[in-house]
């Protein structure tokens, strides 16, 4: 593994800190998620007295995506300005400001359908509030590096933009998990995807290897055998080669990969572990885990 792949943000310098803001309902907390999902470290709503401090003592080692808005304690346009100001002629960061927005229709709308009160107008109707948060951030739009328009976008779009402007070589890539399970103690949350392993010839039927793992060599030898075993294997690591990328493509950052047997011992456990090497062969970022091994005190889940 070269350096750059042990630390995808060594070559950086200075690191690059996005001030995330804009009015509340236009997608700052979707957008700040996004960054975060790419790798950048975030912190939501530090008071702007601490923030200059903050990246001048402990200066980031990574990308830092900071959230500003309205209920940020201090919060006020002169302090947001003068903030960026002092951090800029700091030299040791690389600032930039990204406001999100949208029209103040959709505002209106969203706020609507979710029936929540706008921080500036706790006791006054939405559109009180949208108006005063817009007229009050005009000077921060002005000054922003990026301005992002959300009227139009879906979650997805804005994704998209997002990693348009700030996903980079350097960003994180898509991370994989795989993960071993018993079907008699259900399907684990959080599935992408399930590859149902119960057809394989079963190792619990032979006494030689009913107390054994498929971490074991004699348990892997034995499914190996079984004359579907190739072709199943073969088949799902094709589907993946084909899928992953496409995965990744669309912004994902990470999707968890479901094995299952019947007591998630045998089959389940050497099929996620000879598909999750395959896959950290093929240079993904791999997690491996087996629930039902880890219940019972036989093993544990290792990075690949």
């Amino acid at each position: 593994m070269t350096e750059t792949q042990q630390n995808p943000f060594a070559a950086k310098t200075p690191p690059q800190v996005v001030f995330v803001t804009g009015p509340s309902g236009g997608g700052r907390t979707t957008a700040i998620n996004v960054l975060e999902d790419l790798g950048f470290e975030t912190i939501i709503n530090i008071p702007l007295r601490y923030v200059a401090r903050l990246l001048k003592d402990d200066v980031p080692t990574r990308p830092m995506a900071l959230g500003l808005d309205v209920r940020t304690r201090d919060f006020s346009v002169n302090g947001v300005l003068d903030m960026i100001r002092e951090v800029s002629a700091n030299g040791t960061i690389r600032p930039e400001l990204l406001f999100v927005e949208c029209s103040r229709d959709v505002l209106l709308r969203r706020y609507s359908e979710t029936r929540r009160r706008h921080p500036m107008a706790e006791d006054d109707s939405p559109h009180v509030g949208i108006d005063t948060e817009l007229e009050m951030l005009k000077p921060i739009r002005s000054r922003a590096d990026i301005v992002i328009d959300t009227s139009q976008f879906s979650p997805h779009d804005l994704k998209a933009e997002l990693k348009r402007w700030f996903m980079s070589e350097g960003s994180l890539p898509l991370a994989i998990a795989v993960e071993s399970f018993s079907y008699k103690r259900g399907m684990p949350p959080g599935m992408d995807l399930v590859f149902d392993c119960r057809f394989l010839r079963n190792p619990h039927w032979s006494p030689d290897l009913r107390e054994k793992t498929g971490m074991d060599r004699a348990v892997t030898a034995y499914i190996d055998e079984d004359p579907l075993f190739a072709d199943y294997f073969d088949r799902i690591n094709g589907m993946l080669g084909m899928m992953l990328p496409a995965v990744q493509k669309e912004g994902r950052a990470h999707i968890t990969i479901g094995v299952g047997c019947t007591g998630g011992k045998h089959r389940s456990v050497a099929m996620a572990e000879k598909l999750g090497k395959t896959l950290a062969q093929n240079d993904w970022q791999v997690s491996i885990r087996h629930r039902e091994l880890e219940r019972r005190n036989m093993g544990s889940g290792a990075k690949t």
